[in-house]
């Protein structure tokens, strides 16, 4: 490169004499007009060590022709090729860390931010704060507010303000989770609305779903919506209270104020302000014990 800033010549370093130092390496990213590059690629040859036909040849061809060739310099990380999964790997770190710079400055919270993995369509709001071994995947919107806690995965969602994910909850594709609403450990939800301050405290699956506002759905709750061969929609609306260890075999509606027993498995639609309970009917043997410990 001359001292004017415009680029001259790009030399193979096996084609380097022993007296030439080159201070500058090509990043191999070139751009040109393509009726130019059509009148120089015809006049490469291999008339060098390794008898092969360097494309770089044409910038030696196009100074000489009086061509001016500007260049931009940037840093080594910035431009790195990748051979093998090991330079992969560093190319990813350094993407990652580049991601995490940029959430930092617009004021994001990372507890430990070498441990959140972020995407490039990423956006966060304000006064957001990211807890450790967070993964964020791709078409991930986080509104101002929200606290995504530990071991948390989230792939194309829309997370609302004031909204607590986790830790341990996974965000599955298609999701929206409004405002204030919780999401709790190890909960799943899939293609599914959850409306204002709703919660899905602990162990459960929600997958095609709406659930309105103001609903709690306990512990260990899972929404059948796959028969094998079809998926179909559960709706809970407003004020609804999903007992814990309840199973809701969609398609199913579960009405405004309705209450789902503890260990109940739903099949059918409840209706506004009822109580929906299926259970077996509890046994007991006397002396199971006594007798199981004398054989």
């Amino acid at each position: 490169m001359g001292t004017n800033g415009f680029v001259y010549e790009i030399i193979e370093q096996k084609e380097l004499k022993r007296q030439e130092n080159f201070y500058l390496c090509n990043s191999g990213i070139f751009s040109i007009h393509s009726s130019l590059l059509k009148k120089l690629i015809p006049k490469i040859n291999n008339k060098n060590m390794k008898k092969e036909y360097y494309l770089t040849d044409i910038f030696k061809m196009a100074s000489n022709s009086d061509i001016k060739i500007k260049s931009i310099i940037t840093s080594e990380k910035e431009v790195q090729g990748i051979n093998d999964k090991k330079d992969l790997a560093m190319a990813e770190n350094e993407f990652q860390e580049n991601l995490r710079a940029k959430h930092l400055k617009a004021g994001v919270t990372m507890r430990d931010p070498n441990t959140v993995y972020l995407s490039e369509d990423t956006k966060i709001g304000k006064d957001v704060t990211i807890h450790p071994f967070v993964v964020i995947g791709k078409n991930v919107k986080i509104l101002n507010g929200a606290e995504i806690y530990s071991f948390s995965h989230l792939e194309d969602c829309k997370i609302g303000r004031k909204t607590s994910i986790g830790p341990y909850a996974r965000i599955r594709p298609g999701t929206q989770i409004n405002e204030q609403a919780k999401i709790g450990n190890f909960v799943e939800v899939k293609n599914s609305t959850i409306d204002t301050n709703s919660k899905i405290n602990h162990l459960s699956y929600v997958g095609d779903s709406i659930i309105g506002k103001n609903v709690n759905v306990g512990a260990g709750t899972i929404t059948c919506n796959y028969d094998g061969k079809a998926k179909y929609k559960t709706v809970i609306k407003d004020n609804a209270f999903i007992g814990s260890n309840s199973s809701l075999v969609a398609p199913l509606e579960v009405g405004k104020n309705a209450y789902i027993g503890s260990g109940s498995t739903i099949t059918k639609k409840v209706k506004q302000d009822s109580l929906a309970v299926e259970r077996s009917v509890q046994m007991e043997v006397k002396n199971w014990a006594k007798r199981k410990n004398k054989k």
